[in-house]
């Protein structure tokens, strides 16, 4: 019986991708598979038929062999074929992708390198508002694993190198055949490394990387806020036998301020001033967060909590030419300690006080005046 075209038998087109192969024949597979179909033989064969077409349509070369000579690539004297392969060797191959898909299993098939990347790192700074508003550069010390520089992160004796894992042949993983099932495993010689060394470099003990405290140079810009996270790629741990090193992160925190509150860009402080200032009106200078500082003029009549903006005075806005603002909240203090003298003359002029100069609690207590009025009234 003459075989099927084996785009046919995976009822996909002749410009699929390999997307489309793939989830063709998982579902075929699925479909078509002995265990679900016990003692039929026509369902054996089928799946069969679908093993040995993905088999081919997956390798690009066997393909393209495939597409210009067709199933005679594939036979004696063509191309280096083997004709119907093999049920239980094919079903090795092809349909552990069903399994690396579902499972995680990729890169089964990778020979191992022996080398690992290196872990990242978490450095916390502190740092003053005055540094985050001017930004700096700052000096990091701090313990980590370096490249062993009497291997070069080999982790092999001078004059010699690591060899092949040859419980696993350098594949990392060792693969066991149940039944229809190809199972793996991680090598438990090589660890999955692939690679095995039988003399270990002796000031790494075969890891490739020792331990030293390094100093680095963090580049902190103008306008971070508390939280704002630094990448420093490939300052982190250095990887086992050459691999490549890990990332160093920078988390930055700002340290409390005496006399600033930050929100974002815009600053925030508050200044107590006297009664009479508050009445009469005046002005104060406040610092700025530049070192500088600046006047703030009052009306007369000011209340407590009443806030004044002064533009661009806030912080700057992290990679921009913007800048924040800021907001000096006024609070009136209440004299205290008073003398005899001062409490005379406050007497006084609580007596010549009006509802003019006191609006806001005059209105109050008239209306308290009101509301206790109209209730005795109804009772």
């Amino acid at each position: 019986m003459s075989k099927r075209c084996y785009y046919e038998v995976l009822e996909v087109e002749r410009t699929a991708d390999d997307g489309v192969l793939k989830s063709s024949f998982r579902k075929l597979a699925m479909k078509w598979h002995p265990d679900r179909n016990p003692g039929d033989k026509d369902c054996e064969h089928r799946f069969k038929e679908i093993n040995e077409a993905y088999d081919v349509l997956k390798d690009p070369q066997k393909r393209a062999a495939y597409d210009r000579f067709g199933h005679a690539a594939f036979e004696q004297g063509g191309m280096g074929g083997g004709g119907m392969h093999g049920f239980g060797a094919d079903f090795g191959s092809a349909f552990s992708d069903i399994f690396e898909g579902i499972f995680g299993m990729a890169g089964g098939r990778q020979r191992g390198s022996g080398r690992e990347r290196g872990a990242d790192l978490r450095f916390n700074m502190e740092i003053t508002l005055e540094e985050a508003f001017g930004g700096k550069t700052a000096q990091v010390r701090l313990p980590t694993s370096v490249t062993c520089e009497v291997c070069s992160g080999t982790g092999a004796k001078a004059g010699t190198r690591p060899k092949t894992c040859p419980t696993c042949g350098g594949q990392g993983k060792i693969r066991h055949a149940q039944g229809f099932f190809t199972l793996e495993r991680t090598c438990g010689a090589c660890h999955g490394r692939g690679q095995v060394i039988d003399n270990p470099c002796p000031s790494c003990a075969g890891s490739g990387r020792t331990t030293k405290e390094r100093t680095l140079s963090v580049n902190i810009p103008a306008g971070v806020e508390d939280g704002t996270r630094i990448r420093l790629a490939g300052e982190g741990e250095a990887g086992l036998r050459g691999g490549p090193s890990g990332d160093l992160y920078i988390f930055l925190s700002l340290a409390a301020h005496a006399f600033f509150q930050r929100e974002g860009a815009d600053l925030y402080c508050r200044v107590p001033i006297s009664m009479v200032t508050a009445a009469l009106g005046g002005e104060f200078e406040v610092p700025t967060i530049d070192g500088g500082k600046t006047r703030v003029k009052i009306p007369s009549g000011a209340q407590s909590g009443r806030r004044f903006r002064l533009s661009g005075k806030g912080m700057p806005v992290l990679r921009s030419k913007q800048t924040g603002d800021m907001y000096v909240q006024v609070t009136v203090e209440t004299p205290q300690n008073l003398t005899k003298r001062q409490r005379e003359l406050l007497a006084e002029f609580e007596k010549l006080s009006s509802q003019e100069t006191q609006p806001e609690s005059s209105g109050f207590f008239s209306k308290v005046k009101e509301f206790f009025g109209t209730g005795a009234g109804q009772a």
